[in-house]
């Protein structure tokens, strides 16, 4: 199939899609400057709801209110998307009275958005609503109105939707990371949320990657050397950890650490498992991320870790069980 010729030099297209860029970065730049008390007052809202947030909106504002509730369920505040028009035929259910409303609305006229402020009004809860003009039906009826205050689109038409999608994703994006650090969400409880596809192999902990019970090698100090080895043998690790009296992780013994115990001693006649083993191991938790185990592991120039809690050993995990996860 051949090409058609091109309408425009090269050069041109460029500008033009730099013009695009242009303005929403304008229209951002506008927006942050312009945050004040009722973003915070919104958070506030947000942070104690004890149900669910409900997005709303439609058309592009729609697409916008979806991406939000995506974004705000997986960084810890639950939420879900509600398409007004199908809340008008059944799933109004979908709202409790323990939610909070976030709707979208560059207009802030959206025929099917206002529908619902009856019922948040009926319920009682909370609505915060975002739009491009302040002065708005819906900013209004609104406890909380954050206003996007965008002058310009950057659709040359100025009719589809461009730069006030983008601040008002933006805005959503704010509010939603804002509430992440309040709430001291970490990457293991983002982890939770996204056990799929490689991000969920990345945020893996060593806890579904590690080898415990039975299968963990462990040695007591007093253990003869000899018994150590079967322990690195059977278990199949190259390594066992060795506890005190008390159960608590004093040493490990590796491969390394034999080779070099016997180019010292020359035999195991009465040696014990603390002759030969290194003091003070690195180790790791059950909560710890599996790629950051790794990173030790590489750092230390080692295989294994040790898993504690509370400085007894419940666990190990092995350089190639994190490489087999593809974790990295």
């Amino acid at each position: 199939m051949s090409l058609k010729k091109p309408l425009l030099n090269s050069s041109l297209v460029i500008q033009k899609a730099q013009r695009v860029f242009d303005i929403e970065i304008s229209a951002l730049k506008n927006l942050r400057d312009r945050i004040d008390f009722e973003f915070e007052k919104a958070v506030n809202i947000l942070i104690s709801c004890n149900g669910k947030i409900i997005t709303t909106g439609v058309g592009k504002s729609g697409h916008v209110a979806k991406k939000v509730a995506s974004t705000l369920s997986s960084t810890g505040a639950p939420a879900v998307f509600l398409h007004p028009s199908e809340a008008l035929h059944g799933e109004l259910g979908t709202i409790s009275q323990e939610d909070v409303m976030l709707a979208f609305s560059s207009s802030g006229e959206s025929q099917e958005v206002l529908s619902l402020v009856p019922y948040a009004k009926r319920l009682n809860i909370p609505l915060i609503s975002i739009t491009n003009n302040k002065d708005s039906t819906l900013a209004k009826l609104s406890d909380v109105h954050l206003c996007l205050y965008v002058e310009k689109e950057a659709c040359p038409l100025a009719l589809a939707p461009t730069s006030t999608s983008t601040a008002s994703m933006v805005l959503g994006d704010a509010l939603a990371m804002v509430l992440l650090e309040l709430k001291n969400f970490t990457p293991q409880d983002f982890a939770i949320r996204h056990p799929g596809g490689s991000l969920g192999r990345k945020l893996k902990q060593v806890r579904d990657l590690c080898h415990t019970g039975d299968n963990l090698p462990m040695v007591s100090e007093d253990a003869s050397l000899l018994d150590a080895i079967m322990q690195m043998t059977g278990k199949g690790f190259g390594a066992t950890a060795v506890v005190n009296s008390e159960g608590k992780l004093t040493g490990i013994i590796t491969d390394g650490d034999l080779r070099r115990f016997f180019q010292k001693h020359k035999e195991l006649k009465d040696s014990k498992a603390r002759d030969a083993m290194t003091k003070n191991p690195k180790t790791t938790t059950m909560d710890e991320l599996a790629v950051s185990a790794l990173r030790r592991m590489e750092e230390h120039k080692i295989t294994v870790l040790i898993v504690i809690d509370n400085s007894v050993p419940i666990g190990i995990i092995h350089m190639h069980d994190i490489l087999r996860a593809k974790v990295v």
